[in-house]
């Protein structure tokens, strides 16, 4: 039986994959619609990717005889200042799931729940490779500097999940 407090603390996560999974999705639009073809393909790629991590814990609360909420999901913001202002906050976002994963992995720690503990290292690991994947492109458009994002566009499918 999954701990109460554990329970809640993954529920609280539900809500903040799929809102990843819309800010993604809300910036892959602001992309397209800005003709980048490629930032919009990595950017749906990335918003399917929280939704399975989304569903991914969804399971594991059911499965562990909780009862995992579906909530609502705030509107994320529709407009950007552009690519690498938004890389930046793609960034900046990560970090922020990576420290509710941490905090996860603390309550389960003062619950003993080892169970969970060990099964969320799953989303630790994938945190290391989503902030690494977000600073490889951030390396890229610095290097770009003010120059034409074409090459860029049409390369970024090469760079996901790709850490140096």
């Amino acid at each position: 039986m999954l701990n109460k407090k554990v329970e809640d603390i993954l529920n609280v996560q539900v809500e903040k994959e799929g809102y990843s999974s819309n800010l993604y999705l809300a910036m892959a639009s602001w992309a397209e619609t800005n003709g980048y073809e490629g930032i919009s393909n990595w950017l749906h790629a990335q918003a399917e990717e929280e939704r399975e991590h989304m569903l991914k814990i969804i399971a594991y609360i059911n499965e562990r005889g909780g009862k995992a909420i579906i909530p609502a999901f705030d509107k994320p913001p529709t407009d950007y200042d552009g690519v690498k202002p938004m890389f930046e906050q793609v960034l900046e976002h990560e970090q922020y799931v990576s420290a509710l994963i941490n905090e996860i992995v603390a309550v389960c720690e003062q619950e003993k729940d080892y169970t969970t503990h060990n099964w969320i290292q799953w989303f630790v690991t994938e945190q290391i490779e989503e902030e690494a994947s977000a600073n490889n492109i951030l390396d890229k458009l610095n290097m770009l500097g003010d120059g034409p994002l074409y090459l860029f566009d049409r390369d970024i499918m090469n760079m996901r999940g790709e850490v140096e």
